[in-house]
């Protein structure tokens, strides 16, 4: 089971710069799109069951801003939009998949960087989402929640650690919750599961000051998992090559 996360940055401009060609070379059994910035009239759904998926898209009621999508090559047994949290849900953050034997949850989480308020209102929904995660677990143990996360969690996952320690993304207090989400919250990273020690491997990188051609990124991007699931672990892949975004594709094959 190859499963994929992806902040498209707008999901009209990645379709236009190749986006269906890389799907269907790579064919992904599910893939989740953060931040499409589109409401769903205006998504070609059809283009994508044309390559075999069902499709499910949740908007932001604001036009143009957040929203999330999952593809997937099986259809579910159940799809849930939201967290049952209209302070939260009316940002387009959140959509779920139920299989048979385990559940995929794509989240676009928020970013602080545009201010305080923001910044508190993402805090804020990190802890309410821990909780709502440690609840939806006792129902749905085999989880995976994929997404933009908007964090990094070590020093390793940014270019420059000692000149970004104050700023959002790389807070002590968000650094703090990830610590939280993988030791209390019982959730493995993918990547750093397999890939410990790797350096210099990003997920994403402003658009100014040419960061990406001199590889000054982040990496904030995120297929975690639940303990249950972690013996199923095969391979986690960062496609830093790939180019739709100013975020770069990730993806982990389980055996499921």
């Amino acid at each position: 089971m190859k499963i994929a996360s992806y902040n498209v940055n707008g999901i009209r401009a990645a379709l236009g710069k190749g986006l269906l060609d890389w799907l269907k070379e790579e064919n992904f059994d599910i893939i989740g799109f953060q931040e499409t910035k589109a409401q769903l009239t205006d998504i070609p759904v059809a283009e994508f069951e044309k390559l075999g998926y069902y499709a499910y898209f949740f908007s932001a009621e604001k036009k143009g801003y957040s929203g999330v999508g999952l593809l997937s090559k099986v259809q579910p047994k159940d799809i849930v939009y939201g967290q049952a949290n209209p302070r939260y849900d009316s940002e387009g953050r959140t959509i779920r998949l139920d299989f048979e034997t385990y559940s995929v949850l794509n989240t676009y989480f928020p970013s602080g960087s545009s201010g305080d308020a923001r910044q508190d209102f993402k805090m804020e929904f990190l802890d309410a989402y821990f909780d709502f995660i440690q609840n939806l677990k006792k129902s749905h143990p085999n989880l995976i929640v994929m997404g933009d996360y908007n964090i990094c969690h070590q020093e390793i996952d940014i270019h420059d650690p000692k000149g970004n320690k104050n700023n959002s993304g790389f807070l002590p207090e968000e650094r703090a919750w990830m610590s939280k989400w993988f030791d209390e919250g019982g959730m493995v990273d993918s990547f750093r599961a397999l890939y410990p020690d790797q350096r210099d491997i990003y997920s994403w990188w402003t658009y100014r000051f040419g960061a990406r051609g001199k590889n000054k990124g982040w990496r904030i991007d995120y297929i975690s998992h639940a303990q249950t699931l972690h013996d199923k672990l095969l391979d986690a892949k960062i496609h830093d090559q790939i180019v739709h975004s100013d975020h770069c594709p990730i993806s982990a094959t389980y055996a499921l």
